[in-house]
């Protein structure tokens, strides 16, 4: 049985980890440690367990005490680095949330630890084990549409989930990364995943279109604000967001709730970005924070036809009980794939992660496992992508980081 520690409790940590550790996987798997820099929020989550977990108020300390086999990083995303990073100097492996790291002198760091101290980072990319992305994957290994040529990604999010990371610490670029790296990691890994190509060169062009800027009359958060507001936050009434959060701000100052149009944001609402890859792969990509649904549409061109695929989450075709996948070959036919949508947290992709990093034994037939070289490359399109939002140039990725340099 392996032991594991988790730094971070904000909701991530505690509902997707330490209540799966301790219910879903006590049989193989066993919680030793809880740590959080605010000892509030960290106490509260162990109370919430079905078994007594410590709590510590030193990372370095519970490491030293609890000698796990494996360190679960679910912080805000600025200090993944500095948690991986020590993690594997005291000789303990990692399992790191997306994204790995927000910018490129972290991430050479974080490869430079795992190079020398020799442990590993996992890092989990939960759509690779959607069942929709699974079957594309399956296609496209098969040669459904040949060798691959282009790629059209879009992703929409709407103004409940969207909003949201404007509310949050993900608001500021120096936190997050901006939606390019905290959000888009996920987007980018599995067009990375599926195409088996390396990003090579990224143009892009960002803005902050919607939120922020002090675009309508605001107080500082939703729960003390009097103005009347069509984005007024929803979590305000659950009792477990209050007890998480809103009852341990008097700790460390932390707000849940701040306001979508305050003027401190700096991170982009509105972003598109072209990649060109190793094998001659093009990808345009968009996403934006504001749309009317939230889903994502998808086609991949080769030659010998085309894939297309699409999800919707919110607005549109919700009722629909399967996903669709069309593969159009040069013969003049469409062959249509339904399968049946999963059930549980993104589509059933977090329960099979999860089988796969605590239970083991799941064929990986798929190549779903991502190891730190994944986690690089899905950030660094997005941290290139900010640097040519910057600049208005197109940027290198190995300018950045030269990856393979430290596998």
């Amino acid at each position: 049985m392996k032991k594991y520690v988790i730094a971070g409790t904000g909701n991530r940590g505690f509902e997707m980890y330490a209540k799966a550790i301790t219910e879903r996987f006590s049989d193989c798997a066993e919680l030793v440690g809880l740590y959080d820099i605010n000892p509030k929020r960290c106490a509260y989550v162990a109370s919430q367990l079905k078994v007594p977990v410590p709590v510590f108020d030193d990372f370095e300390e519970m490491i030293r005490q609890c000698r796990p086999d494996g360190a679960i990083i679910t912080t805000v995303d600025r200090y993944h680095s500095d948690y991986i990073v020590k993690a594997l100097e005291m000789g303990v492996d990692v399992i790191s949330e997306k994204p790995m790291t927000i910018d490129a002198p972290r991430c050479r760091e974080i490869l430079e630890a795992e190079k020398r101290t020799g442990h590993k980072v996992i890092v989990t990319f939960n759509c690779r084990f959607m069942p929709q992305f699974a079957k594309i994957k399956e296609l496209l290994m098969e040669g459904a549409v040949g060798d691959i040529l282009n790629v059209d990604f879009e992703w929409m999010l709407d103004t409940s989930h969207g909003a949201d990371y404007f509310r949050r610490w993900h608001r500021m670029l120096e936190n997050s990364g901006g939606l390019l790296v905290h959000k888009s990691t996920h987007h980018f890994d599995v067009v990375n995943w599926l195409i088996e190509q390396d990003p090579v060169t990224v143009y892009a062009n960002g803005d902050l279109m919607f939120y922020g800027k002090d675009r309508q009359e605001h107080g500082e958060r939703c729960s003390t604000c009097q103005t009347p507001c069509e984005y007024k936050y929803k979590g305000l009434n659950d009792p477990k967001t209050k007890e998480l959060y809103f009852d341990c701000e008097d700790v460390d100052g932390y707000y849940r709730d701040r306001c979508i149009f305050d003027n401190e944001i700096n991170i982009y609402d509105d972003m598109s970005l072209s990649v060109k890859y190793s094998k001659g792969a093009l990808m345009s990509y968009s996403l934006i924070a504001h749309a009317p649904y939230e889903g994502w549409k998808m086609s991949i061109s080769g030659t010998k036809g085309r894939l297309e695929s699409c999800c919707y989450s919110s607005g549109l075709d919700t009722d629909d009980p399967c996903f669709h996948i069309q593969v159009f070959n040069r013969k003049g036919d469409k062959i249509t794939y339904d399968l049946r949508k999963g059930t549980g947290t993104h589509g059933g992709g977090d329960d099979r992660m999860l089988e796969m990093l605590f239970r083991g034994g799941v064929p990986n037939t798929l190549r779903q496992y991502a190891g730190s070289r994944d986690g690089s490359m899905s950030i660094l399109i997005g941290i290139c992508a900010n640097e040519s939002i910057r600049t208005g140039q197109v940027v290198k990725v190995k300018d950045l980081v030269d990856v393979d340099s430290y596998q």
